[in-house]
C-alpha cells in the first residue's frame, strides 16, 4: 500500500521525502530527514539506512566524523548529492534501490539518549507489554504503520460510502447516563452534582434512536464506544470504534442492503479476498448446525442432531440426552495420538469425554462407542451423517441443549483447525437472524437475550400471548470468518411494547422511565419505525490486515490486563481531585 504526501512543501528540514527520490534525481543535491535505521562499516566507508514515513534510502558517509554521537533511531537531517549505485548493489526491495545519497552534512534533530528497548523493525517479536510501554517506538515498525494506514483509509472510505448513500454524519455525546445495556459502564463522577455520575456510552444506541424520532432520515458516525469488559483477541478493553448507522422508515432488508454495500465495497478495495454471497441463517439453525451464533463458514464441517436415536437407549451416557454428531471426512487414518489429544481437548473445555467411531473399508465401525450401538442405530447414524469409508463421527452428549451445542461447536472448530480444513485465503460471511428476544437467567426468569431496544416479532400481541422464551426478535448479526463483525436490529418504537417488554424482564414502568426516560418519552410523540446496525471498525481492520489480535490495529490500546502501561493508567489521583469529585476511597 503506497504512502502518498500530496501536499509536500520544501522547508529547512527536507527538500524531498524518500518517496520522491528515484534515478531521475541522480546528480541533484537534496536534503532528507528521518530516522537512522542501520549503521554499517564497510572498510572505512560508513553507510546508514535513513527511514522516513515513506520508505528508506541508503546514505554513504565518506566523512566518518559526521556520525559522531549518532545512534540507531536518532532523528537526523542529511544533505548531499544523489548518485547511482553500482549495478551489483541494487536493492529491488525498496523504491530507492538504484540510488544512494553521498552525505555532505548530517544534523542530529532528535538524539537517542539510552539503549533501545527493542529494534523497531522487529518489534513484533517483543513481549506485548514492552511494546506498549514504548508504543512510540513500536509504531515505527513498517508493519504497524501499514496497518494503521489501512485503518485510516478504510475509515475514510466508510465515510465516502455512507455519504454517497445519503447518510448524514452526526456526533452523539460521550458524557451520558448509566444504562443497563449488557456490559459494565465506565462511570465519571460529577464535581457540580454531589453523588451523581455520568457514564461513557456503551454505544450511541439511545441517541441514534432519538435522532430518528427527531426527523432525520439516515444517520451515521464512526462512534467511540466504552465498555468495562475483559479483553480478548478480538475485543479490546475499554474503548472500541463502530461504523454506526440508523435509518427511519426502514425494514430488516434495507439494513442488509446497506450493510452488504459497505462490506463488499471495503473488501473489494482493500483485500484480494472477495465477498459475493451473504446467506441468511437463523439463530436456531446456526446453533444446531455449527454450535455457535458466529459460524466460520470456511470450515466445511457441520453438526447433526441425533438425540432421537438414543431417546430410550441402554447406553446411559447418551440415553435421553441431547446428542450431536460431527462427521469428519477422511479422518480415519489419523493416529491414536491424534484421537487421544482430541479427547484431552474435550476434557479441558469441560466435557466428560469424547466418543467417536471410524468407518472401515467395509462400512463397519471401529472405536470405543461402537459396542454400545445397535444395528438399527448404526444404520441410522450412517444415513443421517452420510458416512463413507475413512470418515470419523464424533459424538457430543449433554443433558443441556445449550451445553451440547456449545461443546459440539468447539469440537468442530478444533478438529477443522487440526486437520487444516479452513481455507484462510478466503472470506466467508453470513447474516444470523431471529435471535430469541428473551432468555432464561440464573434465577429462571426471562431476561433480554440480545438488545432490549429491538422489536419483538409479533410485536405487542406476541408479548401478551406467547411464552416469553418462544418470542423471536428482529435482531441480526453479520459474521465474517467466524468473527461477529456487526450487530443490529429493527428497533422498537412503540411505548406500549417497550413497557411490556421491560415488565416481562422484571423492570417496572418507573424503572423504564428512570433508565430510559428520554426514549420512552420520545416514543410518545410520533416515533417512526427505524432500524440500523454497527460494524466493528477494529475487528474489520484485524480481518483485512490478517492480524490475529485486535490490539495490533489500534495506535494506543490498553494491554491484555486493561492497562495503559505507557501512560500508567489507570492511575492514582490526588486527594484534592477526589474531594472535588466527592469521592472517598474505601
Amino acid at each position: 500500500m503506497q504512502k502518498k504526501y500530496n501536499d509536500f512543501t520544501e522547508n529547512k528540514y527536507r527538500t524531498h521525502t524518500t518517496a520522491m527520490l528515484d534515478s531521475s534525481h541522480v546528480g541533484d543535491s537534496v536534503t532528507v530527514a528521518g530516522w537512522v535505521e542501520t549503521i554499517r562499516d564497510h572498510g572505512g566507508v560508513m553507510f546508514i539506512d535513513l527511514r522516513d514515513y515513506y520508505g528508506t534510502v541508503q546514505v554513504v558517509m565518506q566523512n566518518e566524523s559526521l556520525l559522531e554521537n549518532v545512534r540507531r533511531e536518532s532523528a537526523v537531517g542529511i544533505s548531499g548529492k544523489i548518485t547511482r549505485r553500482d549495478l551489483e548493489t541494487y536493492n529491488p526491495k525498496i523504491s530507492t534501490g538504484e540510488i544512494e545519497i553521498v552525505a555532505d552534512t548530517l544534523d542530529i534533530l532528535g538524539q537517542v539518549y539510552e539503549p533501545l528497548p527493542f529494534e523497531p523493525s522487529s518489534s513484533k517479536e517483543t513481549g506485548e507489554d514492552v511494546r506498549l510501554k514504548y508504543r512510540f517506538l513500536d509504531l515505527r515498525n513498517p508493519t504497524m504503520q501499514k496497518t494503521l494506514l489501512l485503518r485510516s483509509r478504510v475509515i475514510s472510505r466508510m465515510r465516502e460510502i455512507m455519504n454517497n448513500m445519503g447518510f448524514l454524519e452526526m456526533q452523539t455525546p460521550i458524557l451520558s447516563a448509566s444504562s443497563p445495556e449488557g456490559a459494565r459502564d465506565f462511570l465519571i463522577p460529577s464535581r457540580k452534582h454531589h453523588g451523581r455520575f455520568f457514564a461513557l456510552p456503551q454505544a450511541p444506541q439511545i441517541f441514534k434512536q432519538l435522532l430518528m424520532v427527531s426527523g432525520f432520515d439516515k444517520y451515521f458516525q464512526i462512534a467511540p464506544c466504552f465498555r468495562d469488559e475483559d479483553p480478548r483477541a478480538d475485543r479490546t478493553a475499554g474503548e472500541f470504534y463502530q461504523l454506526d448507522f440508523e435509518m427511519a422508515f426502514a425494514e430488516q432488508k434495507d439494513v442488509f442492503r446497506v450493510g452488504e454495500n459497505i462490506i463488499s465495497s471495503i473488501t473489494d478495495e482493500f483485500s484480494s479476498k472477495k465477498l459475493s454471497d451473504y446467506p441468511i441463517i437463523t439463530y436456531k439453525e446456526a446453533m444446531l448446525k455449527y454450535g455457535t451464533d458466529k459460524p466460520d463458514l470456511r470450515n466445511p464441517l457441520y453438526i447433526t442432531d441425533i438425540s432421537d436415536l438414543f431417546r430410550d437407549s441402554d447406553f446411559k451416557p447418551f440415553a435421553n440426552k441431547t446428542v450431536r454428531a460431527l462427521r469428519v471426512p477422511g479422518m480415519g487414518g489419523q493416529s491414536k495420538t491424534f484421537f487421544k489429544s482430541m479427547e484431552e481437548f474435550a476434557l479441558a473445555i469441560g466435557m466428560k469425554g469424547l466418543g467417536y467411531v471410524k468407518v472401515d473399508e467395509d462400512g463397519g465401525y471401529l472405536g470405543p462407542i461402537d459396542k454400545f450401538l445397535t444395528d438399527e442405530s448404526r444404520t441410522a447414524i450412517r444415513e443421517r451423517g452420510e458416512l463413507k469409508a475413512g470418515d470419523v463421527m464424533y459424538f457430543v452428549a449433554e443433558g443441556d441443549e445449550k451445553a451440547a451445542a456449545k461443546f459440539a461447536g468447539q469440537i468442530r472448530s478444533e478438529v477443522a483447525a487440526r486437520m487444516e480444513l479452513i481455507d484462510k485465503s478466503d472470506f466467508k460471511a453470513c447474516w444470523i437472524t431471529d435471535f430469541p428476544f428473551f432468555e432464561e437467567d440464573e434465577r429462571g426468569k426471562p431476561a433480554f437475550g440480545h438488545n432490549p431496544f429491538s422489536m419483538p416479532q409479533g410485536e405487542l400481541a406476541a408479548l401478551n400471548e406467547k411464552n416469553p422464551l418462544d418470542i423471536l426478535a428482529y435482531q441480526y448479526d453479520f459474521v465474517l470468518n467466524g468473527v461477529e463483525l456487526a450487530s443490529g436490529a429493527v428497533r422498537n418504537h412503540n411505548p406500549d411494547i417497550m413497557e411490556k417488554a421491560f415488565n416481562i424482564a422484571g423492570f417496572s414502568l418507573d424503572d423504564v422511565k428512570e433508565k430510559f426516560g428520554a426514549l420512552y418519552s420520545a416514543f410518545r410523540f410520533g416515533a417512526p419505525p427505524h432500524a440500523g446496525m454497527a460494524f466493528g471498525v477494529d475487528r474489520l481492520i484485524m480481518l483485512l490486515s490478517g492480524e490475529e489480535n485486535v490490539r495490533e490495529t489500534i495506535a494506543f490500546p490498553l494491554n491484555s490486563n486493561a492497562q495503559d502501561v505507557m501512560l500508567g493508567a489507570p492511575s492514582e489521583v490526588s486527594e484534592q481531585q477526589l474531594r472535588e469529585a466527592h469521592i472517598k476511597i474505601r
